[in-house]
């Protein structure tokens, strides 16, 4: 049995959780973005080489990942290069509950605001352009880059207005990308990624654990002095290019595992069997100490590349040693293997 991936995202926590496990795998490499995968020989035994990532979901590379055993564990990469149509398509066995992927759109009929209604989470609140009546940030997808998310902040309907028609003038996004929008409240509090983990073979929801996004160029924009930052005629970006490591207050924590158990039940029932394996809820916590969920991954998030070695903060308090996600992904696999109940994680 292998382990494969798209080698991208948190690809690298996949496979050096699944070597330190002990299984074979397969990075599933575009060319011209493989030489990470080519560079660390040590946890990609093999790199499959496409001309474009939609390949993975062909009648041939599927064939072949399905006759080698091959379990492949979904990233964000995964969803947006190769599409959610294709991939429920697909011989290969995947790690999870792979319907579960549509649940991370903003928008459609499967979306995570339902998700988290349905588990009766906090949440922003979400208007229509000419409701606008306080601070907001918009999501929107990039004009050029389809994958990143743009992002804004307005403070009022009239300053939403402005900076949208300024956004499209410089071409960063389309209007013919609203119908893909949504404008939610700004949720002001300090921002964490809760990934959790559902074990079906442990019958529970872990916290495994906790990390801050590190967003270009907003990093370098919010530690200038206000003064410089209103002479500047632009707006920064909030594109994603890092993680970082954080912890919680422990009073936090009953909090934390209400909302990771909620939304784990509402997914068996929006989706049957429901998330299985990673998942996590971005959250803001307010001054007054409540968890808004703004944002959510029912797959790997890319944050837990930061834990690849050290291991994860929470995982040591459950197993004795502490373990990245890429690792907890092959420690339940290895051990749902043990116990003949390998189906319970698969679809």
């Amino acid at each position: 049995m292998k382990i494969a991936a798209l080698a991208s995202h948190s690809a690298l926590d996949v496979f050096d959780g699944a070597k330190d496990e002990g299984f074979e795998t397969i990075a599933l490499c575009k060319v011209g973005r493989e030489r990470a995968y080519v560079e660390f020989k040590r946890i990609v035994d093999r790199c499959v080489t496409l001309k474009d990532y939609k390949e993975i979901a062909s009648e041939s590379v599927d064939n072949t990942l399905s006759s080698e055993g091959a379990i492949i564990v979904p990233n964000r990469s995964l969803a947006v290069y190769v599409g959610y149509d294709a991939i429920e398509r697909m011989r290969t066995r995947y790690f999870g509950n792979r319907r579960m992927l549509r649940w991370e759109e903003r928008v459609g009929e499967k979306n995570y605001y339902k998700l988290l209604d349905e588990a009766g989470i906090r949440r922003p609140r979400v208007y229509e352009p000419h409701e606008v009546d306080g601070l907001v940030i918009v999501k929107i997808p990039e004009a050029k880059r389809k994958v990143e998310r743009g992002f804004f902040i307005a403070v009022n309907r009239e300053d939403y207005e402005r900076k949208f028609d300024e956004l499209v003038k410089k071409g960063v996004i389309s209007p013919e990308d609203a119908d893909k929008m949504v404008i939610e409240e700004y949720v002001l509090g300090a921002h964490f990624n809760l990934n959790f983990f559902y074990s079906p073979i442990f019958e529970r929801v872990e916290l495994i654990s906790v990390d801050r996004r590190i967003q270009s160029d907003l990093d370098s924009f919010y530690r200038l002095p206000a003064s410089v930052q209103l002479q500047l005629s632009r707006l920064p970006r909030y594109i994603e290019v890092g993680h970082e490591p954080a912890t919680i207050r422990e009073s936090l924590l009953e909090k934390v595992f209400e909302i990771g158990y909620k939304f784990v039940e509402a997914t068996r029932r929006l989706e049957p069997p429901g998330i299985i394996g990673p998942f996590t809820l971005q959250v803001m916590v307010t001054p007054e100490l409540d968890l808004v969920v703004f944002d959510v991954a029912p797959r790997i998030g890319g944050g837990t590349n930061v834990f690849m070695g050290i291991g994860s903060q929470y995982s040591k308090l459950y197993f004795g040693y502490p373990m990245s996600m890429g690792r907890r992904i092959a420690f339940e696999i290895k051990e749902a293997m043990k116990r003949n109940e390998l189906d319970s994680l698969l679809t």
